[in-house]
């Protein structure tokens, strides 16, 4: 499967209805991401990573998304597991390096993970002061 271009029309979309999806954070201009480009476009194509999507976004054309996801460093990669951000790293990585991201994302039990976002999530639904009772009775 070859890369797919994302923008901030389709980001939101493409991470939420695949199991597995990779950013590529990039910019034309810049030195380490053509590095990392075949590396990428490689791993994008290798059997081992078939149904796994591998984006791209350009940082110059997407302004906007790369600020949404607090893009400091290009290339940057992004890794998401049913709709979670599971790995985020600035650098150029070789291939090898990749291989062991792909694989660790692939082999990721999602279960604690989405009960610790359930969790979390719940905490911050309780309305303010909830279960406090001020010392007072409550009538």
């Amino acid at each position: 499967m070859a890369t797919t271009d994302l923008t901030a029309q389709s980001f939101e979309k493409t991470v939420l209805d695949n199991d597995i999806v990779l950013v590529d954070f990039w910019a034309s201009w810049c030195g380490p991401c053509r590095q990392f480009a075949p590396v990428y476009d490689a791993a994008s194509s290798s059997g081992d990573n078939e149904g796994i999507v591998f984006g791209k976004v350009d940082t110059e054309a997407e302004q906007s998304l790369a600020s949404a996801a607090n893009i400091t460093s290009i290339p940057t990669l992004m890794a998401f597991k049913e709709g979670v951000l599971v790995f985020a790293q600035p650098g150029a990585l070789p291939q090898s390096a990749l291989q062991d991201v792909i694989q660790q994302v692939k082999d990721l039990d999602m279960a604690p993970i989405k009960e610790q976002i359930a969790a979390e999530a719940a905490g911050q639904n309780q309305p303010q002061g909830a279960g406090e009772q001020g010392g007072q009775p409550q009538a």
